[in-house]
């Protein structure tokens, strides 16, 4: 399934489309001020990589493929397979927010479902109001990369509900996590990052697509 998505500035319930229930609405607030504090970095605005999603509703980890374009607002999500699931369908999901829609994409069929995105953008980036909580470096002696974490936390609020970490160098994703009532509802870890679009046919929808059906496919098996 799609993923990422509670908005930043407030506490997202999540819902079955993890890039689409809630996207929009960044009103963090409270960036330090104090001299030497570093200050947002430009996340790439186009990028292909990989993530994994857990969902706390769920339980469950989720593997995908990820395009993402920032400019045209845009981004395709792959499902992938690392394991055996018993009766699970896999899907390719092509958010084109410009034009308002989702498409979902059986991989198998290309049986397709066109679904309404009734939500704004919402970059995936460092929003210039966030605040910055930390610098360290992950890995171990001679495989060190210097992250920065950042977060929506208020000067009014002892807690936030968003935090990101990307790298220090040169401001790649690398962990989403949102929070809600002390608990994380939904954590999304990004690796293997390259810069550019590939193929940017992969956000073209297949013809089969040209009689969608408007509501969304279950990740379960029909039998």
């Amino acid at each position: 399934m799609p993923g990422r998505v509670p908005p930043r500035g407030a506490p997202r319930a999540v819902g079955a489309w993890l890039w689409v229930c809630a996207l929009g609405g960044l009103c963090a607030l409270g960036t330090a001020g104090f001299p030497g504090t570093p200050r947002p970095c430009q996340a790439p605005q186009q990028w292909e990589g990989r993530q994994v999603v857990y969902q706390q509703s769920s339980g469950h980890n989720s593997r995908a493929l990820l395009s993402y374009d920032g400019p045209n607002q845009r981004v395709r999500v792959l499902d992938e397979r690392k394991a055996l699931i018993p009766c699970k369908r896999l899907f390719e999901y092509i958010l084109l927010y410009k034009d308002g829609v989702m498409f979902q994409i059986e991989q198998a069929t290309k049986q397709c479902a066109k679904i309404p995105l009734t939500k704004t953008w919402d970059p995936l980036d460092i929003p210039d109001n966030s605040t910055f909580e930390d610098q360290y470096s992950i890995g171990g002696p001679q495989e060190q990369i210097t992250v920065q974490e950042w977060s929506n936390r208020k000067s009014a609020r002892t807690y936030e509900t968003w935090i990101g970490v990307y790298t220090a160098k040169d401001c790649y994703p690398v962990q989403e996590t949102f929070i809600h009532n002390f608990s994380v509802v939904l954590s999304t870890r990004f690796f293997d990052v390259q810069l550019g679009i590939k193929d940017p046919s992969v956000f073209t929808p297949p013809s089969t697509c040209q009689t969608a059906q408007p509501e969304s496919m279950s990740e379960d098996c029909i039998w």
